[in-house]
């Protein structure tokens, strides 16, 4: 039997975009059926799962002192292995219906900075959770097919997706990756930044929560023509009760602002090492932004005055990934060599 022939000898492969923010996962012919996030309540006296996804989240900074909220990716990668294999079981046996049986072969998606230990340990817990086989593919690549990017065509295309432990940068041509950059900046690093500066400017401490809803209600890249306003509640650092204060979206800026520029000079760095002929395509085609952390007020508009080439916003940022990984697993005669040998 051949390579293909073994690969789809079973119906119910999957993809799995296994983010440090959200997983998402899609079933060959069935499309995406599980964005949640990556978070898992976790017994520490049983050693065992209480809550996985939206369940999890919500019992964050709620939960007595036996029983801890995880998130087992950290930058991209597995922090946590045992967590992490006991989060991707849980999320397939969710998935699994009377006709989805037996072990399924995974594809993940990995940052295109990961190295050959980190890529071990994914594999390694993808197999524990019940992968018959796993294949890794690039989250840029994946990102690139999920926008319809022509990758396999002699043309250049770049693609920025902003996740929540990474940034991948990638020219691509002919299926392959010409010129990256992978950086552990990304949205979970915005969401730091506002919590710090909560604490020492305001002496107000907040959770994660709470500052990612002010990265997304009031949080920009580039000045709004007109400034927003957003209510930040926490405890009060000096009096150590409950308190509520008012923010604006110009201060939250500055707070971001690093993060940003981090951001604005490894897109530059990407295209300094990209050949002639590719550039050129590229300001033809433009960059196109993919990834949760795209979503950022006013961060195409940044980028494009930093690089002069158009910046397009991908229609679903979020679901790129994924849905590039699922068109491998549609049409593997098509794309099997794009993904990664260790």
């Amino acid at each position: 039997m051949d390579f293909l022939s073994i690969f789809n000898f079973f119906s119910h492969d999957v993809a799995i975009d296994l983010g440090t923010a959200n997983t998402l996962i899609y079933v060959k012919g069935r499309g995406i059926v599980v964005d949640e996030p990556s978070v898992v309540t976790w017994d520490e006296r049983l050693k065992k799962v209480v809550a996985i996804g939206y369940e999890a989240r919500s019992m964050e900074g709620k939960t007595p002192g036996t029983i801890r909220t995880i998130r087992p990716m950290r930058d991209g990668v597995i922090d946590d292995d045992e967590v992490a294999e006991e989060m991707i079981r849980q999320f397939i046996k969710k998935i699994k219906t009377g006709t989805f049986s037996g072990r399924p072969r995974m594809i993940v998606c990995v940052p295109s900075g990961v190295t050959k230990s980190e890529k071990r340990i994914i594999r390694s817990a993808a197999e524990n959770a019940g992968a018959r086989e796993v294949f890794l593919i690039s989250e840029p690549m994946a990102a690139a097919l999920g926008v319809g990017l022509p990758v396999d065509q002699p043309e250049g295309s770049m693609v920025v997706d902003i996740g929540g432990g990474t940034t991948e940068i990638a020219v691509i041509s002919l299926s392959g990756i010409v010129s990256e950059n992978s950086i552990r900046i990304a949205g979970n690093k915005m969401n730091d930044a506002i919590i710090d500066y909560m604490r020492s400017e305001h002496k107000l401490l907040i959770g994660e929560r709470t500052a990612e809803k002010i990265k997304i209600d009031i949080g920009s890249a580039s000045k709004l023509e007109k400034e927003l306003k957003s209510i930040a509640k926490g405890r009060d650092l000096i009096a150590g009760l409950p308190k509520e204060i008012e923010i604006n979206s110009a201060e939250i800026r500055n707070v971001l602002s690093p993060i940003v520029t981090s951001i604005c000079q490894a897109v530059k760095s990407a295209l300094e090492k990209t050949p002639g002929e590719l550039s050129s395509d590229i300001r033809d085609r433009g960059i196109v932004l993919t990834g949760g952390g795209a979503m950022l007020k006013g961060l195409d508009q940044k980028l494009q005055e930093e690089t002069d080439l158009p910046v397009i916003m991908a229609d679903d940022p979020l679901t790129c990934v994924v849905r590039g990984t699922g068109k491998v697993l549609e049409d593997m005669n098509k794309y099997y060599k794009i993904l990664l040998n260790d």
